[in-house]
């Protein structure tokens, strides 16, 4: 096996590609475009979906791209497992009605195997089939020459997502050794699919040859009069494997940013090793979604990317850092990613002060807010955290519910999601009634009509200083608020509603 860095594997697997024909695909934004089912671009071929629903005709109907994706499915994995990510890179070669399974398999084999290309060794590969697919067991045993003994068929390899093109799909596996395999189980834990750090998935080749419909079963799906092939190898996974780094993180996609982020710690990797992880790849998505022109919000992608950049302040927090510190990791990231993305070192500047004002403003209320919810774990005595206190962690102290579920989570406690579901639509209901309240004109209480000030300014100034004049609850005057509640001003820089 060849000794490569990160950015070597992305570069060969490309031009392996482009050398048998392929159109090398620019990486994408991660803001899908014209495709509002999506949040994010989440794999390689959702770039290319315009290509296989036939709504565009490729140039050349052979594609490989490295795009990157963003998953949060899982976010509450990422740092606890070796190979879970937010941000990735997936690398892929696609057919659109061109070649199909044999020169799918051929490819895979040569650029894993051959001398030229990436080295593998072939007796520490492992190739998983489609139970019925005979045809892509016989081409990989008789044709390419897999053992049997490395063979499996598997009713789990079949690829479908709903209605429409769908197939089946031979998964490629390495072998990493007895260093990978503490309890010496061997071949059994590829056998017996189980969860291992020793044969690992590298590489899925997608055989789209069926058309998927409701109501029928999938032994009578028609053949589609197209065929396509969809791959998918994670750029960051076989790095690690490439690089023998214990996981996804060891390796220089994530060293680096380790190293810089230990720096500003008083707890070395080795002592907390998830911490580092979660903040590594949290810094990794950042980055690359502002660059592509995301924005902290409380709703949508803005709302997941202020997530996000706060679980990661908080294992800041565990490690020792006290003050806004992930904008200093934006510059490493660049460093790490800039040969393949160019684009990011112009743009470091303005993500770390996005990145830094988002960090300033969480700090300020995350002490609070945890205080709050160590308190309430302390007390817990039912093993279950109310959703009005869940809420009130996310509508007063800007707490992401799912930090909070994180949170609870490793005291092994559960939060009423169903309560919070439940305070949440409540408070979006009063908010919706202060605005369409028709009697409101003519129903205020004496004390809100109480107040005798000059208008002084237009709303000009985006900053003002104002004083408070009077508390309310409900209507009523009062002399402190710890709840929800109305507060006047002397002067304000905000328009009234409709303004």
């Amino acid at each position: 096996m060849k000794q490569l860095t990160g950015n070597q594997v992305r570069k060969m697997f490309l031009d392996f590609f482009e050398s048998k024909g392929h159109k090398v695909e620019p990486s994408h934004s991660l803001i899908p475009n014209d495709d509002p089912t999506l949040l994010w671009i989440n794999a390689g071929v959702a770039a290319l979906k315009k290509y296989f629903d036939g709504t565009i005709k490729p140039e050349n109907p052979r594609i490989t791209n490295a795009q990157k994706s963003i998953r949060t499915n899982d976010i509450e994995n990422v740092g606890k497992t070796a190979r879970h990510h937010t941000f990735f890179e997936m690398l892929g070669n696609f057919s659109i009605g061109d070649y199909f399974k044999k020169e799918a398999i051929d490819f895979a084999w040569e650029l894993l195997t051959d001398e030229k290309w990436f080295a593998f060794d072939k007796d520490k590969l492992y190739i998983t089939v489609h139970d019925h697919d005979e045809e892509a067991y016989n081409y990989w045993v008789d044709v390419i020459g897999v053992d049997p003994s490395h063979m499996l068929k598997t009713p789990g390899n079949f690829w479908e997502i709903g209605e429409g093109p769908c197939g089946p799909d031979s998964e490629i596996f390495y072998d990493r050794g007895e260093k990978y395999d503490p309890e010496g189980l061997g071949i059994k834990l590829f056998y017996e699919e189980l969860e291992n750090d020793r044969y690992i998935e590298i590489w899925n080749l997608v055989f789209s040859q069926y058309n998927s419909q409701e109501g029928v079963d999938r032994n009578d799906y028609e053949e589609l009069p197209q065929k396509n092939i969809d791959t998918g190898m994670g750029l960051e996974r076989i790095t690690s494997i490439i690089q023998d780094g214990e996981t996804n993180f060891d390796t220089d996609f994530f060293l680096p940013i380790i190293h810089e982020a230990e720096k500003l710690a008083n707890v070395s990797y080795q002592e907390n090793k998830m911490a580092y992880r979660v903040i590594a790849d949290h810094i990794r998505t950042v980055t690359f979604a502002l660059a592509d022109g995301a924005l902290f919000d409380n709703a949508g992608r803005g709302y997941v990317l202020r997530r996000i950049l706060r679980r990661a302040v908080r294992y800041g927090k565990q490690i020792g850092i006290e003050k806004a510190f992930m904008y200093n990791l934006v510059g490493v990231v660049s460093e790490i990613m800039k040969e393949f993305y160019d684009y990011l070192p112009e743009k470091v500047s303005y993500i770390s002060d996005l990145v830094k004002k988002e960090e300033e403003a969480f700090h300020k209320t995350l002490s609070n807010g945890e205080k709050l919810l160590s308190g309430l774990i302390k007390k817990n005595s039912d093993g279950i955290i109310s959703g009005k206190d869940a809420f009130k962690l996310y509508d007063t102290y800007g707490f992401p519910f799912e930090l909070t579920l994180e949170i609870a989570q490793e005291s092994n406690l559960k939060v009423d999601e169903e309560g919070f579901k439940e305070e949440l639509k409540l408070q979006q209901m009063r908010s919706r009634g202060a605005r369409v309240d028709n009697e409101s004109m003519t129903s205020q209480k004496p004390d809100l009509m109480a107040f005798d000030l000059p208008s002084t300014f237009e709303y000009d100034p985006t900053n003002i200083r104002g004083v408070v004049i009077g508390l309310f609850k409900d209507g009523v005057k009062t002399d402190q608020l710890d709840d929800y509640g109305e507060i006047v001003f002397d002067v304000t820089t905000f328009y009234a509603e409709m303004g």
